[in-house]
C-alpha cells in the first residue's frame, strides 16, 4: 500500500505576479458582511469547538495547518485568541508571515476571479497555551472549491528536533523569546518529508520532552504521557476517525540522556534509566503498533551523548523486534552542525535528517 501511495505523487502584501498587488488586513466590527463559512481541510490535531456554519479550532501541537481553496475574487479567515507565528500562503506565491495577530476577521483583497488556493500555518510552538482559528469564510460571489485531504498520511512524534526549535535563528546564542520568534516548523523536518511524497501530516512534539526524562529532569509530562490528548492540559482525548498514518517518524531521547542525572530524580543509576527508557519506549511503540496495524515505523537519533541516544534506540527496536514486530527501522543521523538556537539542528541539518529519513522509507516502502 505505501509503495502505491509513494509513487503517487497590521497589515502586509503579497505579490501574485508584477501586475497583481494582494494586501491582507482586519476588517472592521462595524462593517457589514453576508458570510458563509468554506470547507476547511485540516493538517494537525484540533479540537472542534464550533459548528459548520461557524467552525472553532483550539489547537496546540506544533505544525497546524488550514487550507481551503475557492473560486472568487475575496477570502476572509477568523483568528481567535493566543500567541502565534502564521505563514500565509495564497496558490505559489512566496509565504508571508504575521507574528501575535490580534483576534478578529481579516481579508484577502486583490486577488483575481478565478480559482485559489490558500493555506494558514502555525510555525512556532505554543507550549504556554492553545491557540484558535476560527475558520475561512466568503461571501456569496465566491464558490467553494475542493481541497485535500491527500492519500498519504505521516505523523512526526518527537522532541525539538521534530519542533523545528530555533531552527532559522543566525546564532547559538537566545533567549527564551528569540527561540520563539526563530522556531519555524514549516521549514522542518516533518513538511520537508511530507512534500517529497505529497502526504499530509502531523506534528506531535514537545520541545524538552523526553519518554521518561525531560531535558535536564524539569518537571512536565514526557512525550508519551501527553500524547493521547488534543490539547497539554488533558481535558480531550486526541480521536480523529479520518487520521490512519502509513508512516510513523519518532525521535525521543536526547532529553533523556543528554544531561546528567540529579539528586532527587527517581533514577539512581545510569542503568535504571536505561531500563524505564527501554522499558517505556518499547510500550509506547506498542500501543502506536495496537492503534496503526499497517504503519511502518522509523526511529532516528543523533549520535550526540557519546552515542548513548542512538545505542538507546537501536536496544529499544531490538527489543521490540524479538516480539515479532518486523515492521521497524532505525535511522542514525549523524555529523549535524546544530548552529541553530541552543546547539539545536539548522535548517540545512533539518534537509539532511528529511533527506534521511526519505532514504529509509524508500527502501522500505513494500
Amino acid at each position: 500500500m505505501i509503495s502505491r501511495l509513494l509513487t503517487c505523487v497590521f497589515a502586509f502584501t503579497l505579490f501574485a505576479s508584477a501586475a497583481e498587488k494582494i494586501q491582507v488586513t482586519t476588517v472592521s466590527s462595524t462593517e457589514k458582511l453576508d458570510l458563509h463559512a468554506l470547507p476547511a481541510h485540516i493538517g494537525g490535531r484540533v479540537l472542534q469547538l464550533g459548528t459548520q456554519d461557524a467552525p472553532s479550532f483550539q489547537r496546540q501541537w506544533p505544525g497546524t495547518y488550514f487550507e481551503t481553496a475557492f473560486v472568487g475574487a475575496n477570502i476572509y479567515f477568523k483568528l481567535g485568541s493566543g500567541d502565534a507565528i502564521l505563514k500565509i500562503t495564497v496558490d505559489t506565491q512566496p509565504s508571508q508571515s504575521l507574528t501575535k495577530p490580534a483576534p478578529g476577521l481579516y481579508t484577502i483583497r486583490g486577488l483575481s476571479k478565478q480559482h485559489h488556493n490558500i493555506r494558514l500555518e502555525i510555525i512556532t510552538e505554543s507550549q504556554a497555551a492553545p491557540t484558535t482559528f476560527d475558520g475561512f469564510y466568503a461571501t456569496s460571489a465566491t464558490k467553494p472549491a475542493h481541497t485535500g485531504p491527500h492519500p498519504l498520511q505521516i505523523e512526526f512524534i518527537g522532541d525539538s528536533h521534530t519542533v523545528g526549535y530555533g531552527n532559522t535563528s543566525p546564532k547559538r546564542e537566545c533567549t527564551e523569546d528569540q527561540v520563539w520568534a526563530t522556531t519555524d516548523t514549516s521549514q522542518g523536518i516533518a513538511p520537508l518529508v511530507a512534500r517529497r511524497y505529497h502526504a499530509d501530516y502531523q506534528v506531535n512534539a514537545i520541545s524538552g520532552r523526553g519518554i521518561v526524562r525531560n531535558y535536564n529532569g524539569f518537571p512536565a509530562d514526557p512525550l508519551p504521557v501527553a500524547y493521547p490528548y488534543a490539547l497539554f492540559d488533558h481535558t480531550a482525548r486526541y480521536d480523529d476517525p479520518n487520521w490512519h498514518p502509513q508512516v510513523i517518524v519518532i525521535s525521543l531521547g536526547t532529553n533523556d540522556f543528554s544531561t546528567p542525572l540529579h539528586d532527587g530524580e527517581k533514577w539512581k543509576t545510569r542503568d535504571d534509566l536505561h531500563a524505564d527508557y527501554e522499558k517505556t519506549y518499547a510500550e509506547f511503540l506498542r500501543q502506536l503498533r495496537a492503534k496503526n496495524p499497517g504503519a511502518y515505523l522509523i526511529l532516528w537519533a543523533t549520535d550526540a551523548a557519546d552515542g548513548e541516544i542512538l545505542s538507546e534506540v537501536q536496544r529499544v527496536v531490538t527489543q521490540v523486534r524479538a516480539t515479532g514486530e518486523k515492521r521497524i527501522t532505525v535511522v542514525p543521523v549523524k555529523h549535524l552542525e546544530v548552529t541553530g538556537c541552543n546547539y539545536h539542528p539548522s535548517l540545512n541539518d533539518d534537509r539532511n535528517i528529511a533527506q534521511a529519513i526519505s532514504s529509509a522509507l524508500n527502501l522500505n516502502k513494500k
